[in-house]
């Protein structure tokens, strides 16, 4: 460990207001030393990284960490920070620090050092030394003590060792677990020192499998077979995950396995004594490995879901109903089924099959998002119910929030069933039969005779509304549609309202097609704008970003509002707000010009079936203009504030941040 932190990337009294200047305060160190060529480029992937999920720890420890092209040796940094920064952790800022930066060709030794130093950053003796050391020397000597592997990392399909015997007989409970991070550096290997530790206390025997950056060493056939439950703490998904089926397990993301272990284990061992088992296929909630402790979060994930899994049928329904309108005009609805009329050799047929084949795509879009909310709830046994239910709601004119609804019902009488210890004779078939029979219908009792007909009158009220919206209304509402697609650039946010919209594509008119314009049109600003910015003042980007800007612009026009993604994860304090400026001028003004869309995708390419789309044009380019605008100008206001590293001759070029001028 002590070629990887020396006293000069020691910093005892670090003053930074946010995480993002804390991760360049130390990142700075690293270059001065070489150990760094691309400061920006590497801070880019760092932004990426927290992007993903916030990277402090409860106990005030904040440990940003990275694999970069732009990190020439393993290098870690450590800062007591005066006052502590913001890294996310539920308890408050940390004033314990450290940058891991790991190159993206690290061998397994060094990422092996790393892990030991993520182990003991659990240990409180550790983390007391830390805050107790005086000098730099002191700080670097203390970190540069964790232990080296005494053997080298084990081949990624090795074997692993027996599970050790349950911790006492009084408790012979076992549980096998598996954590994983996105780099494998880091959390990963908290949370199975803190898993480990809180089994110890509790009295449980437990093996864990860590999935890290340097291999994994799989845990055996009869370790998971002894074992009475799992646990899952990871945020990619989880290898091999057939090998634990048939096992109660416990779900969650990397964070809970360090913040609260004792309360997993206490989890695993009451769903084992329920009986209560999963499938050995991951929910789309579970393969994301997201955490989710509150029920906001679990619910957005529930959301996100079925939204997912209906996206491909708006997609594929409503291009086809799109091409159809142009090619047979908007009559073409009235046309008679093909399976009695169809001529080889008429547009009006081949329009009249397009646009048929589109509206069987469409029907699908309740049930398919009610089935898998209720799937990514309660996993298999959800599907039935959440199908059912979502056709009662189209049976009962409940539309999209009635699939919303009717899945959240499915999906929660599942998990309530689940819950009842079951005698063992009838587990076998509980998740074939019992299950989607009783989920079924309570779901189909509730749609039909309790939620089903207000709900109705909701989504009536709905359509009536946006068939209404004119003048300052329907602004204002794209304003808002704007705001939401450039906040979190494909995040909930952008979800939710995409998902407003598309849903309105099922029962279309005036008002709804409305809506669908001004949300792809907002929706392709944030990586067109970028592409524009580092197009006209290249020198306030990085030369990766630079590189992202030329495939930004196809990305944009492409309607793939994520090509903006790199960009904010960088700079998310200039680059999110400039761009919810521009969503929010596109999303108004393509109200103000009444622009229509019938197709829930394409950007650029399904102009022609755009109403207005002269008008179109402009909402988006006047938006791509003010959000190109707005971040040169905060980036620029950046660069002129950063003080001048050094004084020059009069006349030599003087470094400014990232841009020379002459003195």
């Amino acid at each position: 460990m002590s070629e990887m932190i020396t006293p000069e990337l020691v910093d005892l009294g670090l003053a930074a207001e946010t995480k993002e200047d804390a991760a360049r305060a130390l990142a700075q160190r690293m270059a001065d030393l070489g150990r760094v060529t691309d400061l920006d480029g590497f801070l880019a992937d760092v932004a990426a990284r927290e992007a993903q999920m916030p990277t402090g720890l409860e106990g005030g420890i904040g440990i940003p960490h990275c694999r970069s092209a732009h990190v020439t040796a393993p290098t870690l940094g450590f800062a007591r920070a005066v006052p502590p920064v913001d890294f996310g952790a539920p308890d408050g800022p940390a004033d314990l620090i450290f940058l891991i930066a790991a190159p993206a060709g690290a061998d397994d030794a060094h990422l092996s050092i790393l892990s030991s130093l993520a182990r003991r950053l659990m240990r409180p003796e550790f983390v007391a030394a830390l805050r107790a050391a005086e000098t730099p020397q002191q700080a670097a000597a203390l970190i540069a003590d964790a232990p080296a592997p005494a053997t080298p990392a084990p081949a990624p399909d090795a074997p692993a060792p027996a599970a050790p015997a349950p911790a006492s007989p009084e408790a012979p409970f076992t549980v096998v677990a598996v954590t994983s991070c996105p780099t494998g550096i880091a959390h990963t290997y908290m949370a199975a020192e803190s898993l480990t530790r809180a089994a110890e206390e509790e009295g449980i025997g437990i093996t864990v499998e860590t999935q890290g950056s340097a291999g994994f060493t799989k845990l055996t056939p009869e370790a998971i077979a002894a074992a009475d439950a799992v646990v899952f703490a990871h945020d990619v998904p989880v290898r091999d995950r057939a090998r634990f089926a048939g096992k109660p397990t416990v779900d969650v993301g990397v964070k809970a396995g360090i913040n609260r272990p004792a309360e997993l284990l206490r989890e695993a061992r009451e769903k084992a004594a329920r009986g209560e088992v999963r499938s050995a296929e991951p929910t789309p909630a579970e393969e994301a490995g997201e955490e989710a402790d509150g029920f906001g979060a679990r619910l957005r994930t529930w959301l996100m879901s079925g939204v997912s899994y209906m996206v491909p049928f708006v997609a594929a329904g409503g291009l086809l109903i799109a091409l159809a309108f142009a090619i047979g005009g908007y009559g073409i609805n009235e046309a008679p089924s093909v399976a009695e009329h169809f001529d080889w050799g008429e547009a009006a047929s081949w329009a009249a099959l397009l646009f048929q084949t589109g509206g069987l795509a469409f029907g699908f879009l309740v049930p398919v998002l009610a089935g898998y909310i209720a799937y990514g709830m309660a996993d298999r046994p959800g599907l039935v119910p959440g199908f059912v239910g979502g056709a009662v709601a189209l049976t009962i004119n409940a539309g999209f929030l009635g699939g919303l609804i009717a899945g959240l019902i499915a999906g929660g009488t599942v998990l309530a069933v689940q819950k009842v210890k079951i005698p063992t004779a009838l587990r076998g078939i509980m998740p074939v039969v019992v299950l989607p029979l009783i989920g079924s219908a309570v779901t189909a009792f509730m749609m039909f005779l309790v939620v089903g007909k207000p709900v109705a009158s909701l989504q009536n009220a709905l359509t009536d509304w946006l068939s209404g919206l004119s003048g300052a209304n329907a602004i204002i509402l794209g304003v808002t549609l704007g705001l939401m697609m450039c906040f979190d650039l494909g995040g909930p946010l952008n979800k939710v309202a995409y998902a407003f919209a598309i849903g309105g594509l099922a029962t279309p008119n005036e008002g709804s097609l409305k809506v669908m314009a001004a949300v792809m049109a907002a929706g392709m600003v944030p990586p067109l704008a970028m592409a524009l910015a580092t197009t006209v003042r290249g020198r306030l980007f990085s030369k990766t970003e630079r590189e992202n800007g030329k495939a930004a612009w196809f990305l944009g026009a492409s309607f793939i509002s994520e090509g903006a993604i790199p960009f904010a994860a960088a700079d998310p304090l200039r680059v999110i707000p400039a761009s919810m400026v521009g969503g929010a001028v596109t999303g108004g003004l393509s109200m103000l010009f009444e622009c229509t869309l019938r197709a829930p995708h394409g950007g650029i390419f399904v102009i022609p079936l755009i109403g207005n789309p002269l008008l179109y044009l402009i909402a988006i380019a006047a938006g791509t203009a003010t959000t190109a605008g707005v971040v040169i100008l905060l980036k620029g206001m950046r660069r002129t504030a950063a003080p001048v590293e050094a004084t020059a001759p009069q006349g030599a070029p003087v470094e400014t941040g990232k841009v020379t001028a002459a003195a």
